[in-house]
């Protein structure tokens, strides 16, 4: 099929862009940087809406900790701007270009946004939705529209930015969004756990999470997984380790970390550059990458143990590169009760060739499964109603075939579709993405 791109500069040749394509019946395939294309089911179009032109920082007003850009933003370039002012986007945006076997650090502000991809930190700081304080774009009607503004506190009635947050696209053109931005921390410290099974590793960090101590990152690398790791005092516990992740002023965090180390019985600290680099690694799913990515950071410094010299000596399971073997695999990402997280793990694997690990304190389990026609039942079996299940990695055929996105309850489901109607009554924008048919 040949497939015309149009790739608007401003927002004005957004709307004309979509107007034409409502005009015609022709859906559109919207993308930025195309980083994130191979998240979501695969869908069949002539046209591409490219909003990579759509780029550049309309206003960083530091002091009142708020950041408006141009939806084709690179993140490449938001995260150093926010680093230099000792600042950051706490949700800690993911970067899974690398897991969909795209080069790291191609993805777009709006991609982030429209994708809702928060890391580790989203159990203390909210998900991407939470820190989304306004946008523009273009409906499915082309019509340029705003919503919401640049506060935090805002009553325009309907927070439409928060709907656009996890839509892939589906709703709206995306042309500009104002986040939120908070301070970073100054200093960082992760206690290290050696050896805990799954169930003892997510009590640990039920505790961890519900001590006064302000934990920021809780998760659990099973042995295999561990062995991974660029981080040396990782990859050579020599079996399973659990993090957890304590942030914030120097002192605080020495004497937070101190109490917890007592309580916990960790094993070990990672210092900062050590921690920065782990966190990294866990919020990127780099543990189930083709191919390991160089660990890179927005800070001027990068941490000594990502230096290439230092990977070659690490402890690697039998037969496996840098990348675990995982190339053919399927990722899910598996979304459970903490309390119910080791149940489910132990049920997938028990039922397929499944390699995973646990982030959000057990909350949730990233899984590296050998390809089978039965692993969508398998894993949603697992879960039952404790949660549910989204295919992340999959060859197109797959995912044109399989439920991406775990199945809705038709209550639900008629309420996207309104929803989805309301917004796209002709369905041009993105069509079939999340769900068939809508």
């Amino acid at each position: 099929m040949t497939v015309t791109t149009f790739k608007p500069d401003s927002a004005a040749q957004a709307v004309d862009a979509v107007r034409w394509a409502l005009s015609e019946g022709t859906p559109l395939d919207v993308a930025g940087s195309g980083s994130k294309r191979g998240l979501g089911r695969p869908i069949e179009t002539a046209c591409t809406l490219d909003l990579s032109g759509l780029s550049g920082v309309v206003a960083y007003e530091a002091e009142e900790l708020v950041l408006t850009a141009q939806a084709g933003t690179p993140m490449a370039e938001i995260l150093p701007m926010l680093a230099e002012r000792r600042q950051q986007l706490a949700f800690e945006p993911q970067d899974l270009g690398p897991l969909l076997g795209q080069p790291e650090g191609q993805g777009t502000l709006g991609g982030v946004i429209a994708c809702g991809l928060a890391g580790p930190r989203r159990i203390s700081a909210g998900s991407a939705r939470d820190h989304t304080l306004g946008i523009a774009g273009v409906n499915g009607r082309g019509d340029l529209y705003k919503g919401g503004g640049k506060v935090v506190k805002n009553v325009t009635g309907y927070d439409v930015p928060k709907l656009m947050a996890g839509s892939f696209g589906t709703l709206t053109v995306l042309t500009e969004l104002t986040v939120k931005v908070l301070p970073a921390p100054e200093d960082c410290r992760t206690l290290l756990l050696a050896g805990r099974e799954d169930a003892g590793a997510v009590a640990a960090l039920t505790a961890a999470l519900q001590s006064p101590y302000d934990v920021s990152g809780a998760a659990h690398l099973p042995a295999a997984v561990a062995a991974r790791s660029h981080v040396r005092a990782v990859a050579a516990a020599g079996g399973a380790v659990t993090l957890v992740r304590v942030e914030g002023f120097g002192p605080s965090v020495a004497a937070r970390v101190a109490a917890l180390k007592e309580e916990l019985g960790a094993d070990a600290v990672l210092d900062l550059d050590e921690s920065r680099a782990v966190w990294r690694e866990v919020r990127d799913v780099a543990y189930f990458c083709p191919l390991l990515p160089t660990l890179s950071c927005p800070h001027p410094n990068p941490p000594p143990l990502t230096q290439g010299r230092e990977l070659d000596s690490l402890p690697r399971p039998a037969g496996e590169g840098r990348g675990g073997g995982q190339e053919s695999r399927h990722i899910w990402k598996i979304s459970v009760q903490p309390s119910e997280g080791p149940r489910v793990a132990e049920s997938i694997r028990w039922a397929l060739d499944a390699d995973l690990y646990f982030d959000w304190g057990g909350g949730l389990i990233w899984a590296a499964v050998a390809p089978t026609s039965d692993a969508a039942s398998a894993i949603r079996g697992a879960l039952g109603a404790a949660g549910h299940a989204t295919l992340v990695r999959a060859p197109e055929d797959v995912r044109a075939t399989t439920e991406v996105f775990h199945p809705l309850a038709e209550p639900v489901m008629a309420l996207s579709r309104r929803v989805k109607e309301s917004f796209d009554p002709c369905g041009i924008l993105n069509p079939g993405r999340m769900h068939a048919g809508v």
